[in-house]
């Protein structure tokens, strides 16, 4: 079978496993497997279930290809038209939960790095892939596990760019905001202070943050994605408690401080004004379990990040793609990748690049151009040669 039949039937394979968040356990050991029928020199699962693969080189630097392997559900699989699990192929596209996001160009990638097994006397350092978990729930935190094995020099997520060259992204913080009231019987409401109503002041004055903009990612975003009140149900009682958890999309720079500053700054207000008003915000804090029964802990604050298109190793993977055909488009995420911990808080340089589009993501019958996989196949070749010639700067 030639390799490019290879590779779209190992995409087909992989769509196949049902990989939801936090039961990644088939689809780590089916990548695992698939390494080593490719020769990789070192491959293992580490303790939170991440798979790594290394390629190895004649030098100390590694360059990371990296993608989650984790999907988020399929709540009505009867209103698919095509299997979400079949990986079935429909006029040169393959379906199925993961096709787009990511699981295609995280097999690229194996195909990629395996591709140069047979150079590593010319490569000037490691290659390493890696399969992380939990990226759909937790940006970035998984990964960091991946980043304190390997150390890399240059991180390149395949989340889907169109086959543009992504320099950035905007973050993502989850914002809590709770009120506080009394309860009381419905019917003698002044015997009681709503939490509810004390909420809806507060809202309105938040609707009137100004948030800041960027050039190059756009404007922050904060906006209600929850709103819950205690006891719930009501059944005729005040309610004591109400919780709403906003979504804000982070720029550069932005940190816990200055997001929740402004949110404060009206509590604080208020408070002054009305000495019922009682609220506090906070940055959500979760954890969950891996399948390997790992642990991740983290508050829910993912930075945004951005690099200038002159940056030197920005326009040494330019160089590579625009030297094998490609455009060598600059863009951005408009979503939240595991950039946010290699780039955002840990300042390795780190691109975006990935076959299909951000729309197909988490849709019924997501899907991916098959000719999508073969070109981000040949450009993730491109971009490794690059960087791992040993010709200069990275």
């Amino acid at each position: 079978m030639k390799l490019g039949k290879k590779l779209i039937k190992k995409c087909q394979e992989i769509i196949s496993i049902n990989s939801v968040s936090g039961n990644e356990k088939n689809v780590a050991s089916f990548i695992k497997e698939t390494m080593d029928k490719l020769n990789y020199d070192k491959t293992w699962i580490d303790e939170l279930g991440n798979v790594i693969g290394i390629i190895e080189g004649d030098g100390e630097k590694t360059i990371l290809l990296q993608g989650h392997m984790d999907t988020v559900g399929v709540e009505n699989p009867e209103l698919w038209e095509h299997d979400p699990f079949g990986g079935n192929i429909v006029d040169g596209k393959i379906y199925g939960r993961g096709s787009s996001d990511m699981k295609s160009a995280l097999m690229s990638m194996i195909f990629a790095g395996a591709a140069l097994k047979n150079e590593k006397s010319n490569l000037k350092g490691n290659i390493a892939v890696a399969g992380v978990v939990h990226e759909e729930i937790f940006e970035g935190v998984a990964q960091g596990n991946v980043l304190d094995q390997l150390n890399p020099e240059l991180v390149i997520i395949g989340e889907s760019s169109r086959l543009k060259l992504c320099i950035g992204q905007r973050g993502r913080a989850e914002i809590q905001i709770k009120t506080a009231g009394k309860s009381a019987h419905s019917s003698n409401p002044e015997a009681g202070i709503n939490a509810v109503k004390k909420m809806m002041i507060l809202l309105r004055k938040i609707e009137k943050i100004k948030l800041p903009a960027d050039k190059f990612l756009g404007p922050a975003i904060m906006e209600l994605t929850d709103i819950l009140s205690r006891p719930y149900p009501g059944q005729s009682v005040i309610p004591e408690e109400c919780i709403v958890t906003f979504d804000r999309r982070l720029l550069p720079g932005e940190t816990e401080d200055t997001v929740l500053k402004p949110v404060k700054d009206i509590i604080d207000k208020l408070k002054n004004q009305d000495k019922e008003f009682k609220a506090e915000v906070n940055i959500v804090e979760a954890e969950a379990d891996t399948y390997t029964g790992g642990k991740i802990t983290a508050r829910r604050f993912f930075p945004g990040w951005a690099y200038k298109e002159d940056a030197p190793f920005v326009q040494k993977a330019l160089r590579a793609l625009k030297e094998n055909g490609f455009e060598g488009e600059i863009s951005h995420y408009s979503f939240c990748t595991d950039g946010s911990q290699s780039a955002g808080l840990r300042g390795i340089a780190t691109l975006g690049f990935g076959p299909s589009r951000e729309d197909l993501a988490h849709v019924r019958d997501e899907y991916i151009e098959i000719n999508d996989i073969k070109e981000v196949y040949r450009a993730y070749i491109a971009i490794l040669k690059e960087f791992l010639s040993g010709d200069g700067e990275k």
